[in-house]
């Protein structure tokens, strides 16, 4: 089981942010879904600054929604945050 999104911060490039329950920072990159059905709305600059973590994903006002796994595995690493003893 992937970690949670606990927060999520749209950026330039349909690019997301995201911070993970497990301390970890990633980016995970929208564009290739963007041609694809329902999310074809997020290329909206301003509809695409409406995501919202949820359930451990996120999600927009319209109901597209990417799953906790789906971010996790496909997102790179940006930094983990320190272990706090």
């Amino acid at each position: 089981m992937s970690p949670k999104v606990i927060q999520v911060e749209p950026q330039a490039n349909h690019q997301l942010c995201l911070q993970f329950d497990n301390g970890e920072l990633r980016l995970f990159d929208v564009t290739p879904y963007l041609t694809k059905g329902i999310f074809t709305e997020l290329v909206s600059p301003d509809y695409f600054q409406q995501v919202k973590p949820f359930f451990g994903g996120v999600q927009w006002p319209n109901e597209q929604d990417f799953s906790p796994d789906t971010l996790y595995l496909t997102s790179v690493e940006l930094r983990r945050s320190p272990v706090e003893s």
